[in-house]
């Protein structure tokens, strides 16, 4: 053992180690024993309370013997730990000590190659899905995702002048050197790309890889109640990288340092760190997971960068701190060293830790999460955006008419074709999807005025907005509809303000007197421009979703009432 035993008392559960009080209920044990296995080792303590109090096994060679039949029979392929017997003052511990396997994915028998997976992640055992099975086979067998040829495509499938702008034109990028960086293979006399190739350049990225993608955040506060700013980057990787760092610039703070003649930047936030977890995020994700892009959230206090995919088998935590790295993308990775984004592998996260000491930042924290690894890193000081103000009316006429604008140049676009939203904000000119924008899809849709291509899934990705019905509808007639949609919103509003004048009302109790039948999308957008101009207000403010939730005129709105009278 690489332990003594009373010192691995003392060590708290982890990825590589847990305790066990008896063999009374072999099923939790058994799980762990695979999912050491399958991730980076471990060690198994049994006759150890929760308290970490030795209790010892009652006949521990009986256990010992029991406890192999148990392995043999019960897990499969075959796998065969280090088990020994050791004392701790009057007590006999029995401690199991398995190693990385080679021969993974191992499973239960009882649950079968299927669900019978499991991993560790962190300090708890992890059933592995479909995904993480598959990679798991990968792994053993010396494939790499990003390798994989993807025979349906062909070289044209890649943004080529994009490859040429960033090695720049100095470099020959003939069909011998794409196949030397694997970024083709050979496939039955036909050169195709590879998952790497079109991960890295690939012109339709989002059909094959529909979640290799970033997602960027700016948050109120220290957690992810309220949002200030999002964005999403679907660049090529290599260039995502100087996207990802832009956004975090616009919601950060620069200062100027003088040395001499001399001017230098400083940032509120270390972005030399920043850059660093970033790549490091977009080299070593699993893009073969599906359902989680990689995310960056700015909180005050922090940045968190989470990347889909858990440790490779064989790491750990403390391995990557130590700089020791496996690679999961060698594909990806090789481009972005060639591309000068990573200078030494192994290197990236070791040197984070060392800049953060150097610059006096708290130490930052890697985390297994349920989908991957979140990588965090924490500010010097704290770095906050202004909470959310009252609009004036001034400013929700500009927001209106903002909106107004958008929906005349939206169906000016469609006319020719049915574009998606990031298509058609570049068309409007507008560096990602605000508000206003959002509001102006959102009614046209709501009008009836442009419909989805693709109704049934609204949320995918390959979801465009086309005009609706078997004409297409003129500014005139969007106008016109426009105009009486303002005049009910308005007719809604004074009769809302008159029913809450004699006593508080629900919103059911609202539409009900209204004499409609649900709460449409013109009454909950009077009930949102009431509530916002302070002219009502809710009778349960800290419970804003509540079922008891009811609806009062303000003070302000009496006052404006008795003064009219």
């Amino acid at each position: 053992m690489s332990s003594p035993t009373p010192t691995l008392l003392h060590q708290p559960e982890s990825k590589t180690l847990e305790f066990k009080r008896d063999l009374s209920s072999p099923q939790p044990l058994l799980k762990t024993l695979v999912a050491f296995a399958n991730s980076a080792g471990g060690r198994l303590v049994i006759g150890v309370t929760d308290d970490r109090i030795p209790v010892g096994v009652a006949d521990p060679l009986a256990e010992e013997e029991r406890l192999c039949n148990l392995i043999a029979d019960s897990i499969a392929p075959r796998l065969v730990p280090n088990v020994e017997l050791s004392t701790v003052g009057q007590q006999t511990l029995l401690i199991i000590e398995v190693f990385p396997s080679n021969a993974r994915p191992h499973f239960l028998k009882k649950q079968g190659p299927e669900n019978g997976v499991y991993v560790r992640l962190g300090s708890s055992n992890r059933q592995a899905d479909f995904a993480l099975v598959s990679e798991l086979r990968r792994g053993a067998a010396g494939i790499a995702f990003d390798d994989i040829p993807m025979p349906a495509l062909s070289v044209h499938d890649l943004d080529l002048q994009a490859v040429t702008e960033l090695f720049g034109h100095h470099r020959s990028l003939d069909d011998k050197t794409l196949l030397t960086l694997k970024l083709l293979h050979k496939e039955q006399g036909r050169l195709v790309p590879t998952h790497g190739a079109v991960l890295l350049f690939g012109k339709d990225r989002q059909i094959h890889f529909p979640d290799a993608w970033v997602q960027c955040g700016r948050f109120r506060g220290t957690d992810k109640v309220h949002i200030f700013d999002q964005m999403e980057i679907h660049d090529h990787l290599p260039r995502a990288v100087d996207a990802i760092e832009l956004f975090l610039k616009k919601h950060a703070f620069k200062s100027a340092e003088f040395s001499g003649m001399r001017r230098k930047d400083i940032w509120s936030i270390p972005l030399t760190m920043l850059r660093e977890a970033i790549i490091n995020a977009l080299v070593h994700s699993d893009y073969s997971h599906r359902g989680t892009p990689i995310r960056i959230a700015f909180f005050d206090d922090r940045i968190d960068i989470e990347s889909p995919g858990i440790l490779l088998p064989g790491m750990t935590i403390d391995d990557m701190k130590s700089g020791v790295s496996r690679i999961r993308n060698p594909v990806i990775a090789r481009i972005f060293r060639e591309l000068g984004l990573v200078e030494q592998w192994g290197s990236g996260v070791k040197r984070i830790f060392a800049e953060a000491q150097q610059q006096g930042l708290p130490e930052p924290t890697i985390t297994e999460i349920a989908t991957g690894i979140r990588f965090t890193v924490r500010l010097r000081e704290p770095v906050s955006v202004a909470g959310p103000e009252k609009r004036t009316s001034e400013q929700e006429a500009q927001s209106r008419a903002q909106s107004q604008a958008h929906s005349e140049q939206i169906l000016v676009q469609l006319t020719s074709a049915p574009l998606s939203a990031n298509e058609l904000a570049t068309l409007l000119g507008l560096q990602s999807k605000t508000g206003a924008f959002k509001r102006a899809i959102k009614q046209l849709l709501e009008a009836g005025l442009i419909e989805y291509t693709l109704p049934d899934t609204a949320q995918s990705r390959l979801q465009k907005y086309r005009l609706a019905g078997p004409e297409k509808r003129n500014h005139a007639q969007f106008k016109e509809q426009r105009a009486q949609s303002r005049a009910q919103s308005q007719a809604h509003s004074e009769q809302i303000l008159a029913l809450l004048t004699t006593a508080p009302l629900s919103a059911n109790e609202l539409v009900t007197l209204l004499g409609l039948r649900s709460k449409t999308g013109a009454f909950k957008r009077v009930m949102k421009n009431l509530l916002e101009a302070g002219l009502i207000e809710y009778t349960l403010p800290d419970s804003v979703q509540s079922r008891l939730q009811k609806y009062r005129v303000t003070a302000a709105r009496t006052l404006m009432r008795t003064s009219d009278e």
